[in-house]
């Protein structure tokens, strides 16, 4: 067995209030190996909070603990500024939920896509360029010179994902971190998002965690799957036994999951026994 890329022990995270600290994320425990683990729930339930600490992005005053939180042999309890730097574009890599939030609109494809390179290697100009071209075209974007040359307000919604998608695979990070990569895509688009991130994750192989309320897509595309609630960990499983879940909670969400046979309905409440 190989060991997980990411452990995670008792992982909590806290914000001051008035009334002392307010936890968001509370004592949760998982592990990410090579393969696709969701991360799922419905809004607040702490799932991108957990995905910001392990990337070290937490907003100004959460307190996060941990007993364990292990990246790559890596305490990433005790990591500084200069340390984040030197793991985020080599060790992790993290895709945001709308690529005209992750784009600067002032500078062209090209040049944010070789910025990891830039920073993490010493690969002459015309090298980037040759690898920049490599990945764009691996992401599936037609043209991929004509795109290199563009600015991101010339990119379409998926487009500009899958240039996002370049950017965080350029430097072959160990995982990625994918926070609602697709949300801001039809479900066409939703669909040729998550193909693109398994094979790719499968070619080089990473790890990724995919956060998702989707639990539809996650029971296509993931291997495991967490379900969160109120900042704890309710239920872990493979992808296949989300129809059939234990507990009350992960099936009112598989229950309320959009199709055609709901529409026009009203969806399930799960309402809580406590």
């Amino acid at each position: 067995m190989l060991e997980p890329l990411l452990s995670a022990e008792e992982l909590s995270i806290s914000f001051p209030s008035d009334a002392g600290l307010v936890s968001v994320v509370d004592r949760i425990s998982f592990s990410v190996g090579h393969e696709i683990l969701a991360l799922v729930g419905e809004s607040g339930s702490g799932k991108s909070m957990t995905g910001r600490a392990i990337m070290g992005l937490l907003p100004r005053g959460a307190v996060m603990r941990a007993r364990r939180l292990v990246f790559d042999s890596k305490d990433l309890t005790t990591r500084s500024s200069a340390d984040w730097n030197a793991l985020r574009g080599t060790g992790l890599g993290l895709i945001l939920q709308d690529p005209r939030y992750s784009l600067n609109p002032a500078h062209r494809v090209g040049r944010q896509v070789e910025e990891a390179l830039l920073l993490h290697t010493k690969l002459s100009a015309v090298e980037r360029r040759e690898r920049a071209l490599d990945m764009l075209e691996k992401v599936g974007l037609p043209d991929p010179k004509r795109i290199y040359a563009s600015y991101p307000a010339a990119l379409s919604g998926g487009m500009g994902q899958r240039v996002m998608i370049a950017a965080m695979l350029i430097n072959r990070p160990k995982l990625l971190i994918a926070d609602e990569p697709t949300s801001a895509l039809d479900r066409d688009l939703q669909d040729q998002m998550l193909t693109l991130l398994r094979s790719l994750t499968e070619e080089f192989g990473m790890g990724l965690l995919l956060i998702s309320h989707d639990l539809q897509q996650v029971s296509r595309y993931a291997d495991r799957v967490l379900v969160m609630r109120q900042g704890r960990i309710e239920e872990e499983m493979t992808s296949a036994d989300l129809s059939h879940a234990g507990s009350p909670y992960t099936r009112a969400l598989w229950a309320a999951r959009p199709s055609a046979a709901t529409y026009g309905t009203r969806l399930p409440v799960y309402e809580d026994e406590q």
